[in-house]
């Protein structure tokens, strides 16, 4: 299992939150997701040989927020 912080900008309520777990949550390979409001980032827990980093990336831009 691989470990990522990735820094995202955008996020400023609960929906955020959700809208972020479920888009990444739903790809395979990721073990487990958790947001930081107030610290403005994700961290994902994932398969690296499932999913890659970018598709991660790619997930949470395609719900209108921006990876850093």
């Amino acid at each position: 299992m691989e470990k990522a912080v990735l820094n995202v900008e955008g996020m400023s309520c609960s929906h955020c939150e959700k809208a972020i777990k479920t888009a990444v949550g739903a790809l395979e390979g990721v073990k487990s997701v958790t947001v930081d409001l107030m610290g403005k980032t994700v961290t994902v827990e994932f398969d690296a040989g499932k999913v890659t980093l970018d598709a991660i990336k790619e997930q949470i831009e395609d719900q209108g927020y921006d990876v850093i």
